[in-house]
């Protein structure tokens, strides 16, 4: 059992004894990192400043909801365990928070191929949120702040970096001294001018019982910065008193027998297998659909124009999409402990009258009780192609979004941008260069270049089909693909690194074993006589080949040659992976490199496409001119952007880079006294 789960946290009021409640108490006015808010995006993005090196300071409205699950008490899922996966591969938070809070523990589409199972649990709200406090509150270099930030201090650019504008710290709401930084992180939720709507009312707030982010603000990412502002909307469903719902009317789903936990530092999860929580599932009725046609005069919120998430609507969108139709309802819980349960799929924002007639519709749901009504947000957020991969705002040195601020809807998106931008938010402070991720290396990477590349029209959420090469993107080796790099860039313990390259070296030479293993088919039947191997083929076949078959485990191949694969027991099932999906990223191998090579030639920022000497069409010259793309990778995938405008392209670039080079060695050249080369070949002027 690691080492996590058998820790004793602190009491939460012990922790938030440490949190300073006033700027007066701070020892310090200056800091490299400051990041505001404490949400999903938050809490990664301070953590992650700290471990790279950075003096960080998050500032947080109120202590007591840093870490809090604002809507679903559960983390994962289809591509967003992806995430979750990835983000605890670079040392961060909530993978850990997720396996010591977790009370339902489930693989997602295991139907279906390892490279698109969504690790997902039900979590104990109380305590993930106590398990983030107290890691936060134990991290060097990290300190916390309750306050609420009134503006950004703006000031001129430096004139050696791009940009316009520079954030050089905040000012907090209560007219205290202004605390400065290098770098600020900007995660403000749902927050950022907030509008909570129940029926016809609306009020300020990004949470109920919590107020919005300041008013100032919006005004200076709007006005002041000059920063492309839009609005969305989300919502969340009434929580329900347990003992007012009849279970024995819906399906019991429970959890898997096993838990699989979703950090690579754990071989178990706090929650023992016999003492998890199952979930039930009901469905809606005709009755559903008739409260909502019937109340939706009294229901503001549905006819805002404002979009909503698609993969996760209200049950007012979805009557109102698909008529007609029975929805799944979840009813989950929200604790070991806890007396609510979640109805995952009733998210609303009518009067809280007609929310109790709609539920009691629903058989399980006949006599319900609402503990609290559900409610929607609306928010303001900032389109996310006026960013860089190190999801800095071009215009502005030093300023870094996360979150929702940028579009996306969900916990685990919030995560992995949060700790994305404060591992470069510290680098910058730190006089680094910016770090980034490929989208053929990691589903962050994925993330990341879709807002940038092609911003949102709608809250972006994460699915495994939105990468091109999910085969070799899988949960099972996301720190193979991350760790060693997160160790350079400084965000990953010692600790960690040598557990993952300890991994890394038992399978090689796991895999390396296997390989040396061959014989002929007719062989191989002999020593596995169990296994469908046809018997008109003669071909030798290594140990690794054979993993491919589906009724080969590495067990099996254990058994029968135990000297040379038996120390590798503990890998077999990410062995078993490796080997199913070896001839398909075999394949992928050549794509990989062709899409790494353009990621690699960077466009300069100050470019200006309109008077550039290419054959490139005025709508392309515009796209390119909004978007302003960091590298011809990231060009391609804009929309409206043509195969010829790409070649031409780059051929610029490429035919720019080389003139540059030999200008480059000619001045070297003159610099030694020696006579420059002469050379004939034309290059585009």
């Amino acid at each position: 059992m690691s080492h996590m789960l058998t820790k004793k946290l602190p009491p939460v009021q012990s922790v938030l004894f440490l949190v300073s409640r006033r700027a007066s108490q701070l020892s310090r006015q200056r800091y490299d990192v400051i990041v505001v808010g404490g949400g999903h995006a938050g809490t990664e993005a301070a953590a992650a400043a700290a471990r790279v090196g950075a003096e960080t300071l998050l500032v947080t409205q109120k202590i007591q909801t840093i870490g809090a699950l604002s809507c679903n008490p559960s983390l994962g899922g289809v591509g967003k365990g992806h995430l979750v996966r990835e983000v605890d591969a670079l040392d961060g938070l909530c993978g850990r928070a997720g396996d010591w809070a977790g009370i339902n523990f489930s693989v997602l589409n295991r139907s279906k191929g390892p490279a698109v199972w969504g690790l997902r649990a039900q979590l104990d709200r109380q305590r993930y949120r106590e398990f983030i406090q107290a890691e936060l509150l134990s991290t060097p270099r990290l300190k916390v702040l309750e306050g609420s930030v009134e503006e950004l201090l703006v000031s001129d650019p430096n004139p050696a970096e791009p940009g316009h504008h520079r954030v050089t710290g905040i000012r907090l709401a209560n007219g205290s001294q202004p605390i400065s930084a290098s770098s600020v992180v900007l995660t403000t939720g749902t927050f950022l001018s907030g509008s909570l709507f129940v029926g016809r009312t609306s009020s300020p707030g990004g949470r109920i019982g919590d107020a919005p982010s300041s008013s100032g603000l919006t005004q200076t990412l709007r006005d002041q910065l000059g920063l492309r502002v839009g609005r969305l909307r989300t919502g969340t469903p009434p929580r329900l008193l347990k003992d007012s719902v009849d279970l024995s009317l819906a399906k019991l789903h429970p959890p898997d027998r096993q838990p699989t936990p979703f950090s690579f530092t754990n071989t178990q999860t706090r929650c023992k297998p016999e003492e998890q929580l199952p979930c039930y599932l009901t469905y809606t009725t005709p009755g559903v659909e008739r409260v909502v046609r019937e109340s939706l005069h009294l229901n503001c919120h549905i006819q805002q124009d404002a979009k909503g998430p698609r993969y996760c609507p209200s049950i007012e969108s979805r009557v109102l999409r698909f008529p007609g139709r029975s929805h799944q309802v979840w009813l989950e819980p929200e604790g070991l402990t806890s007396d609510l349960l979640y109805p995952q799929g009733l998210s609303m924002t009518m009067p809280p009258d007609v929310q109790l007639r709609l539920i009691r519709e629903i058989p399980p749901l006949h006599r319900a009780e609402i503990h609290t009504p559900g409610y929607g947000v609306q928010y303001d957020y900032v389109c996310p192609t006026q960013l860089s991969p190190a999801l800095q705002v071009k215009n502005t040195q030093g300023l870094f979004l996360a979150g929702q601020i940028n579009g996306t809807t969900g916990y685990e998106e919030a995560a992995a941008q949060g700790l994305w931008a404060g591992v470069n938010a510290a680098r910058r402070a730190l006089s680094q260069p910016p770090a980034a991720l490929s989208r053929t290396e990691s589903y962050i990477g994925v993330l990341v270049d879709d807002l940038v590349s092609r911003g949102v029209t709608e809250p972006y959420r994460m699915f495994t089909s939105r990468a091109e090469f999910r085969t070799s993107l899988r949960p099972d080796n996301a720190d193979l693909r991350l760790t060693m790099k997160g160790f350079e860039l400084g965000c990953v313990s010692a600790v960690r690194h040598h557990e993952a390259v300890r991994v890394r070296c038992s399978l090689q030479n796991a895999i390396a074993a296997l390989q040396a293993l061959t014989m002929s088919s007719t062989s191989w039947r002999k020593k596995l006589p169990g296994i469908s191997m046809s018997e008109n083929k003669s071909q030798t076949l290594s140990g690794m080949d054979l993993l491919e078959y589906k009724d080969v485990s590495f067990e099996i191949l254990a058994s029968v040659f135990p000297e040379c694969l038996s120390p590798y027991m503990e890998f077999s099932q990410r062995l078993k992976i490796e080997a199913v999906y070896k001839p398909h990223n075999d394949q992928n191998r050549s794509e990989i490199k062709r899409i790494q090579s353009e990621e690699n030639m960077s466009l300069p920022q100050d470019i200006d496409y309109f008077t550039l000497p290419v054959s490139l069409s005025q709508e392309v010259r515009e796209i390119l001119d909004r978007f302003r793309p960091t590298t011809l990778g990231a060009a391609t995938r804009l929309q409206g952007m043509t195969p010829a405008a790409i070649a031409n392209l780059f051929n610029y670039v490429h035919f720019t880079r080389r003139r540059e080079s030999r200008r480059k060695q000619a001045d070297h050249e003159e610099e030694r006294g020696e006579e420059p080369c002469r050379r004939n070949a034309s290059l585009p002027q």
